[in-house]
C-alpha cells in the first residue's frame, strides 16, 4: 500500500456522469444516518438499505471501505436506558463510585463506545452475511497516524483486506482513547503532515487519500451543502461546490448525535479533493443514495476542482428563464414580434454560419454510423432555413394577439368587473432529438408567448444547436431578455431535469416514442405535453375515389415515413377487395419500396400474401405499414379506437354522410377527410410552427402552437367591495352581466 501522497497526479472526476467508473469507494456513515430520529437505537431499515448498496457495489467488482460513526451514539442510548432503569439500585449498592468521580465525563463516552462497537459490528456482520460478503473491523486511535510504523501497518492491513475481497469497516477506538484532535502542529518531528482529524469526516478524508480512493461519499442527515443552514429562509442546495464557494456559505450547528458539522464535512471534502479524491456529501436517508450517485444522478453536493469551462448550472438557467419570462411579459406585443422577426431574418443572413456547424454534426454522425432517417432529421439546408424563416414570420404576426388577450369580461356587481386574460405558462423544458430545426421553432413560440424556455437537444446536433442558440440569444438581446431562453449543455441526466418541479412548469418531449414514453413515466410532479406514439390510420371507404386514395396513401406513408403523422395502418372496406383498388394500392406501395404486413382478417382471405403483422398497435417509423380489411365504417372506427394512438386518422370517401360520421366519431386529436395525415403539423395548420403534437385531452391537443403555451389568470377590479356586502339584505347585489371583450 502506498503511503500518503500530498498531491495525486491523476485528475479527479470532473462530471457526475464519470462516477460510474469509480473503482475504489470510501463510504462514511454519520451518526445521524445510523441512529433513529427518536434516539432509541439504530435505524435498522435505513442501515439495511445502505448495507445492501455497499454489498452490490462490492459484488460488482468495486473495492469498498466503510467508515462508520454511531458506536458512541448507539452505546450512549443503550447506557442511558440502563442507567435510568437501575439508578436507585446502583446508588444503594455503591454510593461512592470512585471511577466516575475521578474521570467524570471521559468514562461515559468510552463505556458507550465499548458497548456500541460490539453491537454495531455484530449487526453489520449479520447484514453483510445475507449477501455473502465478509467484513473486518478496523479500530484506529491517535497514535496510529503519527507513528510511522503503526501508520504503515494500518494501511498494509487495509490493502490486504481489500485483496482478500473483504470489506473493511473502520472506526475510531473511542473505548480506549478520547475523540482524536490530531493537528498538523501536534505531529512529532519527521512525521508526514495530514488533515486535523477531529471526527469521522476528517478520518474519512485521510483514509481516502491514503488508499487512493476514487470516490468518497460522506452521508449525513441533510441533502448536501447549503449556502446557509437549511432551516433558514433563502437556503439553497449547492449541487456543485468549488473552492470559490467557500465565502458564500454560512454554517450552522453541529450534528445533534455526532461530533461533526457541515463545516467539518466541507473541510474534509476539500482536503480529500486536493489529493485527487472525488467527494459527494449527501443525505444518507435518501433511498438508494449510493447507487444513484454512482449512476451519475444529481444527488447531494459534488466537489470538483474548478468550474472553469463548466456550463451554468441548470437550476440557475431555470431561474434566469423565469426572470426572462417576466421581462418578456412586460414587453409590448410589437416588441415580442420584433424579436421573433429578428430571429427569422438571422436564419437567412447567417445561413453559412449555421450550415458550417451543421456540417460538423453530419460528419460526426456519419462517422458513428447514424441511421439514414436520423441523418435526414439532422440535416439542414437552404430550403429548410427558408421555410423556418417563413414559419417564424407567421409566429411573429400571431404574437400581437396572444399574451394579455381577454377571454371573458363580466360585471359581477356595480363597479366590480372581472376579466379572464391569457398569460404564459412560465418555464418550459423542451427535450428534442436529432432535429436542430426544432430549436428556432420552439424558441420563437416561447418568445411569442412570453414563456421562459430551457432546451435540451441531442448530442448528435450539438454544433448546430449551439450555433442556432447564438442567434436566439442575439434576437433576445434586442429586447433585453437574452436569458429567457437557454440551451442546457451540461450532462445532466434527463431524470434529474424531470425532478426540478420548483423551476420547470411544463415538459414537452419531441423525439422517438421511446423518449416520450420514458419522460411521461419518469415525470412525477411536472406535467408532460406530447404523445408517445403516432399510430395513424387511413381508411378507404367503399365510396372512395381510387385516384384520390392512391395519392393520399402514397403521401401519408412515403413523404416522410419517420414522422409521427405518417400512416402506419391502411384500412380498406371489404367491398373493395373484389375491385381494382386493393391491387392498385398494394402495387403502388411496393413500387415505393414499402414493406407490407397483413392484418389477421386480410391474411385469412389471401392464399399467398404479405406476412402477418406482429401487432396492429405498432408505429413502424419507416417504409413499412400494415393493411387490414373492415366490413364497414363502424368497424373502421372501432379498429382505430382499439389500436390507434389518438394522433391523426383519415377517411377517403365521396360519401359526405360517411365522412361526417367518421369526423364526428373518431376520438383523435386530428381527423381528416380526403387529405393526407401529413397535414397534422403546426406550420401546415398556419400556426407558424409547433412545439409538438399532443394527444392529451386536457389543455392543448393536436399541433401545439402559441396558444397551447398559454394559460389564464383572473383580474378583478373593484372599489371597496367585500364578500359581506352580498349577504341577504346586504347593501350590494350580484349582476353577473357579460361585457364586450
Amino acid at each position: 500500500m502506498n503511503i500518503l501522497t500530498e498531491k495525486r497526479k491523476r485528475a479527479t472526476f470532473t462530471e457526475r456522469s464519470q462516477l460510474k467508473y469509480a473503482r475504489r469507494l470510501v463510504v462514511k456513515l454519520g451518526s445521524a444516518v445510523i441512529t433513529r430520529e427518536d434516539n432509541h437505537g439504530l435505524a435498522l431499515g435505513r442501515l439495511a438499505s445502505i448495507v445492501e448498496q455497499v454489498a452490490e457495489c462490492h459484488l460488482e467488482g468495486r473495492e469498498v471501505m466503510m467508515i462508520t460513526s454511531g458506536a458512541v451514539a448507539f452505546g450512549s442510548q443503550k447506557l442511558a436506558q440502563e442507567l435510568l432503569m437501575s439508578l436507585s439500585m446502583r446508588e444503594t449498592l455503591s454510593p461512592k463510585d470512585h471511577t466516575r468521580g475521578e474521570h467524570g465525563t471521559l468514562l461515559e463516552p468510552r463505556a458507550a463506545a465499548a458497548v456500541g462497537q460490539s453491537g454495531l459490528m455484530s449487526l453489520y456482520d449479520a447484514m453483510f452475511a445475507q449477501y455473502g460478503v465478509k467484513i473486518a473491523q478496523v479500530l484506529v486511535t491517535k497514535p496510529d497516524f503519527y507513528n510511522e510504523e503503526t501508520r504503515n501497518n494500518l494501511f498494509c492491513t487495509l490493502s490486504e483486506l481489500i485483496s482478500l475481497n473483504i470489506v473493511p469497516i473502520i472506526n475510531t477506538n473511542d473505548a480506549v482513547s478520547p475523540p482524536m484532535f490530531l493537528k498538523d502542529d501536534d505531529l512529532p518531528v519527521g512525521s508526514k503532515k495530514g488533515i486535523a482529524i477531529k471526527d469521522n469526516d476528517s478520518l474519512s478524508a485521510m483514509l481516502s487519500a491514503e488508499v487512493q480512493a476514487d470516490l468518497l461519499i460522506l452521508m449525513s442527515d441533510v441533502d448536501g451543502i447549503y449556502n446557509k443552514p437549511p432551516w433558514e429562509d433563502g437556503a439553497k442546495l449547492m449541487h456543485t461546490y468549488t473552492s470559490n464557494d467557500r465565502h458564500v456559505i454560512e454554517f450552522g450547528k453541529k450534528s445533534k448525535v455526532g461530533t461533526g458539522g457541515m463545516d467539518s464535512k466541507v473541510k474534509a471534502a476539500t482536503w480529500a479533493l486536493d489529493r485527487g479524491v472525488s467527494v459527494i456529501i449527501c443525505n444518507g436517508m435518501q433511498e438508494k443514495a449510493i447507487k444513484t450517485i454512482i449512476a451519475g444522478r444529481k444527488v447531494g453536493t459534488f466537489f470538483t476542482e474548478s468550474t472553469e469551462g463548466f456550463s451554468t448550472p441548470v437550476d440557475v438557467l431555470a431561474e434566469n428563464a423565469r426572470v426572462g419570462s417576466r421581462q418578456m411579459q412586460a414587453l409590448s406585443p410589437e416588441q415580442r414580434a420584433n424579436a421573433v422577426n429578428h430571429l427569422a431574418d438571422l436564419l437567412l443572413s447567417r445561413e453559412e454560419f449555421i450550415l458550417q456547424a451543421n456540417a460538423k454534426d453530419l460528419a460526426e454522425a456519419k462517422r458513428h454510423g447514424l441511421a439514414k432517417p436520423l441523418l435526414s432529421r439532422l440535416s439542414l439546408n437552404s430550403a429548410k432555413l427558408k421555410n423556418l424563416s417563413i414559419g417564424l414570420k407567421q409566429i411573429a404576426e400571431s404574437s400581437h394577439k396572444n399574451v394579455g388577450r381577454v377571454l371573458r369580461h363580466t360585471r359581477l356587481a356595480e363597479n366590480l368587473e372581472l376579466k379572464q386574460v391569457t398569460v404564459p405558462i412560465g418555464v418550459l423544458l423542451v427535450i428534442f432529438e436529432s432535429r436542430p430545426d426544432s430549436l428556432p421553432q420552439v424558441a420563437a413560440l416561447a418568445m411569442a408567448s412570453a414563456n421562459g424556455l430551457l432546451l435540451k437537444g441531442g448530442k448528435e446536433a450539438s454544433h448546430s444547436n449551439k450555433a442556432l442558440m447564438e442567434l436566439v440569444k442575439e434576437a433576445l438581446s434586442t429586447v433585453g431578455a437574452e436569458n429567457a431562453v437557454s440551451l442546457v449543455s451540461t450532462r445532466e441526466e434527463i431524470s434529474d431535469l424531470l425532478s426540478m418541479e420548483d423551476h420547470i412548469d411544463l415538459i414537452i418531449p419531441r423525439g422517438s416514442s421511446e423518449l416520450v414514453r420514458n419522460i411521461q413515466e419518469q415525470s412525477v410532479h411536472i406535467p408532460v405535453l406530447g404523445h408517445a406514439e403516432g399510430i395513424c390510420h387511413v381508411f378507404i371507404d367503399k365510396d372512395g375515389d381510387i385516384q384520390k386514395a392512391l395519392k393520399i396513401v402514397r403521401d401519408a406513408k412515403c413523404d416522410y415515413p419517420a414522422a409521427c403523422n405518417a400512416m402506419e395502418t391502411l384500412l380498406i372496406h371489404e367491398d373493395l377487395m373484389n375491385g381494382g383498388i386493393f391491387n392498385d394500392v398494394c402495387n403502388m406501395l411496393k413500387r415505393e419500396g414499402v414493406k407490407i404486413y397483413s392484418g389477421p382478417k386480410l391474411s385469412q382471405q389471401l392464399t399467398f400474401g404479405p406476412p402477418v403483422a406482429k401487432s396492429l398497435k405498432h408505429e413502424y417509423g419507416a417504409l413499412e405499414c400494415c393493411i387490414e380489411i373492415v366490413k364497414d365504417i363502424n368497424e373502421a372506427i372501432d379498429h382505430i379506437h382499439t389500436y390507434g394512438s389518438g394522433h391523426t386518422d383519415v377517411i377517403v370517401t365521396e360519401n359526405d354522410s360517411a365522412a361526417q360520421q367518421f369526423l364526428a366519431s373518431v376520438d383523435s386529436a386530428c381527423v381528416f377527410h380526403n387529405a393526407s395525415s401529413r397535414f397534422a403539423d403546426g406550420f401546415r395548420f398556419g400556426l407558424g410552427a409547433e412545439v409538438g403534437i399532443s394527444t392529451a385531452r386536457i389543455h392543448a391537443r393536436g399541433p401545439v402552437g402559441v396558444e397551447g403555451l398559454l394559460t389564464t389568470k383572473w383580474v378583478l377590479r373593484g372599489e371597496d367591495h367585500t364578500a359581506a356586502d352580498f349577504v341577504e339584505g346586504g347593501k350590494r347585489v350580484w349582476l353577473h352581466e357579460s361585457l364586450p371583450l
